[in-house]
């Protein structure tokens, strides 16, 4: 039985400022993980942005570390009183100490950042949109792709409370590394960090439901911090799922816009009659806007809560521009009627424990699921799944809007967790696209393999379940 999965567990001590702490984790990691992450850059970033630069390139150096050079202005005049800058500052500086580790170099303590450099890693999610509103000439993306399928389920009589999340990606990127950070940072007071932590028990996990109104570009502007670091800071600061989207609301970047669910485990008691207010906690991000709300009462009455790349608040998806699409290309671009939203309410009874919901959330039967089909040649897609595979559908084939059509693109992961899995900061999760109901996906036999870099990843992605506690992997049963 094989896994596929590396992991990385870095621990820091409170004997050290907490500077020194984040640079040497940041450097530590780099060295130790150096060749996975050259082999990830080779796979997924080599030759985004090579010289000579182009126009888009250009624009994009200049916002970058425009937002660096904002970014330490702020924390040079408030880090010493204001918990959210320290730890603006502590993310920079772990950055900086992991490009110095995959270099071999222990320079002194700085913050000294080549936005080209592995920062391309820290904020890559933004250039989705970044490239939107920089103009790139020849944006790749098509219309509709999907990215990340996550569901909120909670088990008959409230006896358990399951949290699991796939992500979806470009097979290139399915180089990936389980971590656990566990730090003795404090707050500016004092207080320590890894206390709150671990007291916390808190789960947050997005999906991208990005934005389609080219008139909200106006609000992305370099005063502002990146998603990539705020998910961060609101982790490490908040003690509710309220104060969590408060945190994280702060200096909106408008870029890698997601819908994000944080999961308050201590407000959950296994068996209770009721659900305690704040338990969930949902929070929709476009430029210039963020809407909130505890959603603990709409779990409760219907049992789960959905979320697969459109926004839950009418006023986002509104303002986002998805009925523009919803008026050209139909239901696929609804929140409720969108093929996930319906397998999603069809399947989520059949939820009664760890196995049958890692069977839910790697489930595609395209071509059997009539909830898979589409207005498309032949009359489905293994896009319209809650892991999908769309390598699998025909290059030959006609579809609609490229979301739907065969490309090297589907779910890399899944992660898994549980009320009792929480306790002790564990979860279970599987690597690769999904085989459950399709052929494994093998690059030998893919039209992709001569085509796609994937330096360093196996041929064969067919690999069971693991369970991870942050001390070594171990099999599911």
């Amino acid at each position: 039985m094989t896994f596929r999965w590396a992991y990385l567990t870095v621990e820091t001590s409170s004997m050290f400022p907490d500077a020194q702490q984040a640079y040497a984790a940041g450097l530590v990691e780099g060295y130790l993980t150096e060749e996975l992450m050259q082999l990830n850059w080779l796979n997924t970033l080599n030759g985004y942005c090579s010289q000579p630069y182009s126009q888009y390139c250009l624009r994009l150096h200049d916002f970058l570390g425009k937002n660096l050079d904002w970014m330490k202005v702020q924390i040079k005049s408030k880090a010493q009183e204001m918990p959210y800058w320290h730890q603006v500052e502590l993310f920079l500086l772990q950055s900086a100490g992991l490009a110095n580790g995959i270099k071999k170099q222990s320079t002194a303590l700085n913050m000294d950042i080549d936005v080209f450099g592995l920062y391309m890693f820290q904020v890559g999610g933004d250039f989705e949109d970044l490239e939107s509103v920089l103009g790139k000439p020849d944006i790749q993306r098509p219309l509709g792709s999907g990215s990340c399928s996550a569901l909120v389920k909670v088990l008959p009589d409230n006896s358990d409370l399951y949290v699991a999340q796939d992500t979806w990606n470009n097979y290139q990127g399915m180089l990936r590394i389980l971590k656990v950070y566990n730090f003795s940072f404090s707050l500016v007071d004092g207080t320590s960090v890894k206390y709150l932590v671990n007291i916390i028990l808190k789960v947050s996990m997005e999906t991208t439901i990005g934005n389609s109104n080219p008139d909200l570009w106006k609000y992305v502007t370099p005063e502002s911090v990146l998603e990539g670091i705020r998910s961060v800071v609101a982790n490490r600061l908040s003690t509710s799922g309220s104060q969590w989207a408060s945190i994280f609301s702060a200096y909106n970047s408008g870029t890698y816009n997601n819908e994000w669910m944080v999961i308050d485990y201590k407000k959950f008691i296994p068996g209770a009659k009721t659900l305690m207010q704040g338990l969930l906690t949902v929070l929709d991000q476009i430029p210039g806007t963020i809407q909130v709300d505890d959603l603990t009462n709409l779990l409760s009455a219907q049992g789960y809560f959905p979320s697969y790349n459109v926004p839950y608040f009418p006023d986002i998806f509104n303002a986002s521009g998805n009925q523009a699409l919803v008026d050209k290309y139909g239901d696929w671009f609804t929140y409720d009627k969108t093929p996930r939203a319906l397998i999603f309410r069809r399947d989520h009874q059949s939820v009664s424990d760890v196995i049958s919901m890692t069977k839910l959330m790697r489930y595609n039967d395209f071509t059997k699921d009539p909830l898979s089909r589409c207005n498309c040649t032949p009359p489905y897609s293994a896009e319209n799944a809650i892991s999908a595979r769309s390598d699998l559908n025909p290059a030959n084939g006609t579809y609609p809007f490229g979301a739907l059509s065969h490309r090297s693109h589907g779910g890399v992961d899944m992660k898994l967790t549980t009320y009792q899995l929480a306790q002790s900061l564990a979860f279970v999760a599987v690597g690769g696209p999904t085989w459950d109901q399709n052929p494994p996906f093998q690059w030998s036999k893919s039209d992709y393999g001569p085509a796609v870099p994937h330096f360093g990843q196996p041929d064969l992605w067919q690999f069971s379940p693991i369970l991870f506690n942050g001390t070594g992997l171990f099999p599911v049963s």
